[in-house]
């Protein structure tokens, strides 16, 4: 039988030459891949060698890169040229290669890039670690990116993570490492490196950290300061002494695994031993020039320059506003301080009581209640209406749309005059000031003179309920002193290129007439009048000062405002949590670090006087209690010749417990006159330090009641919103009829 030559086919049915040919096919398509992608490869390669090339090419000769400097610097300079503090990147010497401490560079390159000495620029053994420590720990624990990597970032680019700035920072670094040796790298890298608190570079770092150059720099030093590149502001000895020190011993640790240190000279170094220079410039002066840095932006913009500040900061004034504050302010609370000459250039600002502690600035940013501060603005609305400083008002209970408020005290005096009034911040007297001429013409007064916070027009307005800034004012207060003209208060006189090339020059705002002149001389006089005999006493200073109290409830807030010699002054203390602060009243510690300060600032200005003549009442009330600043049991009495009285003496002077202000167990004879331990007249009976000679004579009890306001308890009289107190008609001067605003 004949063999058949047909092919055989398998179990399943299929020829075999078509099963060797499936395999066949599959070569073909793997062969044409490996192929394209050799190809792709090769492309790829000459591309990337092209543009490495054409990069190359066009980078910066050494000599530039070396002088190029990332971010502007900022000197921030005193009216009298000093320099205050400078900002931005601080550049040291250049310290060449050949001088770098070599434990500063093998520090760096253990840490940073330990096989900077093997790659080209892109490490991919780097960068294939750092995708297994990513895959292990679930998120990117360890950077991939070498010290050339970090160098062209750092000169060339910024810190985006995108795609396409990271192709960008490869192809730099294979062209910074095909133009310089590894060495120039090293040193490029050096000297520019960020290591924070503004320090550009070893030098510079070691300077601001150690306070010597880079060149003297010990393997402690060292690492401290390798330590930093990782997280600057973290790990910087100045903000964390601690934090800098454990990452120093990571530092050591890696040197170690390195190569670069042997385990006993890591054990030999004594990183709490290293001694860290002081903080410069971290002082009250900061709160100033982070206030008026920010007007750059506007002053002039686009600019990246260099420059160089020139502020109206007097660092006499500034020093003396320091001390006043620090010296006077009561235990746990904070202090805030803003002065101005004339033209509203600030001479001094303290924004707190330590500005390393706390940086926010409460003379431009906290908003606190200014209490008896704000009836300036009662006042002058009453003022500006056509009241006058002897005129007649009735100091009694009222109540006004169901408000009743009280004295400092809850003692009322009758029929007494304006000046008396707000020289012994009668707030029953504004409440109906402020009820006749209306809390709309009370708030629109606080915001012509530069009150820039919401103002309510509740009734209670009128003893200041509106919380306010103190720089505004201080604004509104020196408007005053400025006879009613608008100041604007500012910090920077000129900017300049560090050539000398002015930039920007202040030019003063038109004058702007807020109030006529004599309703500035009329307010002057009562502010005068509150300084010499009111709630104010302790802001005397031995020349003309005017100016004003205020305390809010439960002592919160403690103020001073004053003007004299042509500087403007405010003061405010309490505590950030807005809780009591036990004894702080407006006329105690403000009133007394307003003095300290003003001695200082007007001790070269010759005395001025304030263009109105000061007149005291012919008798003069008992203060209130916010110008008590002394205990009432200081005190005893003498009578005309000068012999000493025996008597109780209690609580009398200032309304204490045993009868109000002289109740019946505070009593004093009636030809009694207070004075002090030194035998001196004190108080307002005697602003001259003796008694005045024509005090009131001997008089019934109900008369001496209704003249020093110990009055019997009396109910509220009622006032309709918008109705006249009983007061004597003032003359007809209506704002109205005055168009200088």
């Amino acid at each position: 039988m004949a063999r058949r030559d047909a092919p055989r086919r398998g179990q399943d049915g299929e020829d075999p030459a078509q099963r060797s040919r499936a395999p066949s096919t599959i070569g073909r398509w793997f062969r044409r891949l490996m192929i394209w992608g050799i190809g792709i490869v090769l492309l790829l390669g000459l591309g990337i060698t092209g543009a490495v090339l054409v990069t190359a090419r066009s980078l910066p000769s050494y000599d530039k890169l070396k002088s190029s400097q990332a971010g502007q610097m900022i000197v921030v300079r005193a009216n009298d040229g000093s320099e205050i503090v400078t900002l931005g990147p601080s550049y040291g010497k250049w310290i060449p290669y050949n001088r770098i401490p070599q434990p500063m560079k093998d520090a760096l390159v253990s840490v940073e890039d330990r096989r900077f000495r093997e790659h080209w620029g892109v490490d991919p053994v780097g960068i294939i670690r750092s995708v297994m420590v990513r895959a292990q720990s679930g998120r990117w624990r360890q950077g991939g990116s070498t010290i050339t990597q970090q160098l062209a970032r750092n000169i060339f680019l910024n810190n985006s993570r995108t795609f396409d700035r990271k192709i960008r920072e490869a192809i730099l670094s294979l062209a910074l490492e095909s133009k310089f040796s590894k060495d120039q790298i090293l040193e490029l890298y050096l000297n520019k490196v960020y290591f924070g608190g503004g320090a550009y570079g070893v030098d510079s770092a070691a300077r601001k950290f150690f306070g010597h150059s880079g060149e003297q720099l010990s393997l402690g030093e060292a690492a401290i300061i390798a330590g930093l590149v990782k997280a600057p502001s973290h790990y910087s000895p100045t903000a964390d002494a601690q934090a800098a020190v454990d990452r120093a011993k990571v530092v050591l640790e890696t040197m170690v695994d390195a190569g670069a240190l042997t385990p006993a000279q890591a054990a030999a170094v004594n990183l709490n031993s290293v001694h860290l220079a002081a903080e410069q410039g971290q002082n009250s002066a900061r709160y100033f020039t982070d206030w008026v840095l920010p007007q750059l932006d506007v002053l002039v913009p686009d600019n990246d320059q260099p420059i160089e500040v020139w502020t109206t900061l007097d660092p006499v004034a500034q020093r003396a506003a320091t001390d006043a504050i620090t010296a006077q302010v009561p235990k746990g609370a904070q202090g805030a301080l803003v002065s101005v000459d004339r033209d509203g250039a600030v001479l001094a600002m303290v924004g707190g009581t330590d500005y390393v502690t706390s940086n926010y600035n409460r003379a431009t940013n906290a908003v606190r209640q200014p209490g008896s501060a704000w009836k300036l603005f009662v006042y002058l609305a009453a003022l500006e209406r056509g009241y006058r400083p002897e005129d007649r008002v009735v100091d009694e209970p009222v109540t006004i749309n169901g408000w009743s408020p009280r004295n400092s005290g809850g003692n009322y005096a009758g029929q007494i005059d304006v000046r008396t009034a707000f020289a012994y911040s009668k707030n029953t007297v504004a409440a109906q000031l402020g009820n006749e001429v209306g809390f709309d013409a009370v708030a629109n007064m606080a915001r012509r003179f530069g009150i820039t916070t919401p103002i309510n027009t509740m009734p209670s307005m009128v003893l200041g309920t509106s919380d306010v800034r103190v720089i505004d004012m201080v604004r509104a207060f020196a408007s005053v002193e400025a006879k009613g003209k608008l100041v604007t208060p500012y910090g920077i006189r000129k900017v300049t290129t560090t050539d000398g090339e002015v930039l920007y020059s202040h030019r003063p705002d038109p004058q702007q007439q807020l109030v006529p002149d004599y309703v500035a001389a009329e307010i002057t006089d009562l502010l005068q009048t509150a300084v010499n005999i009111g709630t104010g006493r302790a802001a005397q200073i031995g020349r003309p000062v005017a100016g004003k109290t205020g305390t809010t409830s439960s002592n919160k807030d403690g103020w001073f405002l004053g003007f004299s010699s042509g500087v403007t002054t405010g003061v405010w203390m309490g505590r950030d949590d807005a809780h009591p602060v036990p004894g702080l009243q407006g006329g105690t510690a403000p009133a007394r670090a307003f003095a300290a300060y003003m001695r200082v600032a007007t001790a070269k200005r010759p005395v001025e006087q304030f263009d109105t003549q000061l007149k005291l009442p012919e008798w003069q009330l008992e203060p209130d209690d916010e110008a008590l600043l002394n205990n009432p049991n200081d005190y005893y009495y003498t009578d005309e010749n000068g012999n000493t009285v025996n008597g109780q003496q209690g609580d009398g002077l200032e309304g204490g417990p045993s009868g109000g202000q002289g109740g019946p167990q505070g009593r004093t004879p009636d030809d009694a006159i207070p004075v002090d331990q030194d035998g001196l007249g004190t108080g307002p009976a005697a602003p001259a330090r003796q008694a005045p000679r024509n005090a009131p004579p001997a008089a019934s009890d109900d008369l001496l009641d209704r003249a020093t306001g110990r009055t019997r308890q009396q109910a509220p009289r009622p006032v309709q919103p918008g109705a006249k107190p009983p007061v004597r008609q003032p003359a007809d001067r209506r704002a109205q009829d005055w168009q200088g605003y």
